[in-house]
């Protein structure tokens, strides 16, 4: 995975070219500060690679590299003001370091600069992005509304989950990709199947983040193992689990997830028996397994050379057996 490596430090390179020096500072310093704080950056790189997988000179996506960033950084603000979040990436949140209503302001502000990328390019490319941007964002905050509502839901069923899943996690992903073959000059077939492939594969990976944050391990995940267990998150596994066990498993496991006890470590640990014994852990790497599939099916109708559909191929196994 050499290429994605180069193109992660291309597009870190190119992105702090982009510090923000502007007035108010209050309102552009929290935006770079988050920018700043790394992770993964799979999404432009996707941008990138895709640009690169239809024959065009991938440094042409770095402008849409840089607004799908913008936009994953702007929401991860916003979900960290919902989620009474105080750390990022094991950094103060936003909102935490400077206060709530600066934390909104700059996420509005990173929304609008994400825009501001598109600009960059022809009109006709830039009425596609926008267009798929716009669509995008608004599935994404979709995405979240559902993801507040099924909290204090006790009926959430397992498609329902998906698609909350699909339009707060999977889509982001889909679009980066898309918006590599809009740049690049692709076909309409080819953009829409590339973004099929990268919406299985982004369902897949949010199933793997839901398994990593029960079984993952602590040192390598970056963050509290446990968490969605803690924060009574009605996950797939939990969905699988609830669905699976006798009715006195069911009913413990429902009792956990209303409680938040001042001592979690033995929640956590019975709700891992339950899931452990209810085979929700394999029921979840088999969905993991079957939409990583899903996505390996759509190449075989996508134009693109086979050497590139072998590299799609491992990358998207590398992506489902990472333990961060």
């Amino acid at each position: 995975m050499k290429l994605i490596e180069t193109y992660r430090k291309e597009f870190v390179a190119f992105l702090n070219t982009y510090s923000i020096v502007r007035e108010p500072e209050n309102l552009y310093n929290p935006i770079n500060y988050i920018l700043q704080l790394g992770g993964k950056r799979l999404r432009p790189v996707l941008t990138l690679l895709s640009c690169h997988l239809f024959d065009s000179e991938y440094k042409k996506a770095l402008h849409a590299a840089v607004a799908i960033e913008l936009f994953h950084n702007f929401s991860l603000i916003h979900d960290d003001i919902m989620d009474h979040a105080p750390l990022r990436r094991g950094k103060q949140t936003v909102h935490t370091k400077w206060d709530l209503n600066t934390g909104i302001l700059s996420g509005d502000a990173m929304l609008i600069l994400a825009y501001q990328f598109f600009e960059n390019y022809t009109p006709e490319t830039f009425q596609e992005l926008a267009k798929l941007f716009s669509k995008t964002a608004l599935e994404v905050c979709e995405g979240q509304q559902y993801d507040i509502d099924f909290e204090v839901r006790d009926d959430v069923t397992i498609p329902e989950y998906i698609k909350m899943i699909e339009y707060k996690t999977a889509v982001l992903v889909a679009a980066a990709m898309k918006m590599g073959a809009i740049v690049s000059g692709a076909s309409q077939s080819c953009c829409d199947r590339i973004y099929e492939f990268g919406n299985n594969l982004g369902i897949a990976f949010q199933l793997q983040d839901d398994y990593l944050d029960v079984f993952g391990n602590p040192d390598s995940f970056g963050k509290q193992v446990g968490g969605d267990i803690i924060t009574n998150k009605k996950t797939f596994l939990y969905l699988i689990a609830l669905q699976n066990s006798s009715k006195e498993e069911a009913d413990e496991l429902t009792h956990l997830f209303s409680i938040l006890p001042s001592n979690p470590s033995d929640k956590i640990a019975t709700v891992k028996e339950i899931f452990e014994q209810s085979g929700a852990i394999e029921a979840t790497k088999l969905a993991i397994q079957d939409y990583t599939k899903q996505a390996f099916l759509v190449l075989e109708d996508l134009k693109i050379t086979e050497d590139k559909k072998e590299f799609l191929r491992d990358f998207g196994d590398t992506l489902m057996l990472r333990s961060v």
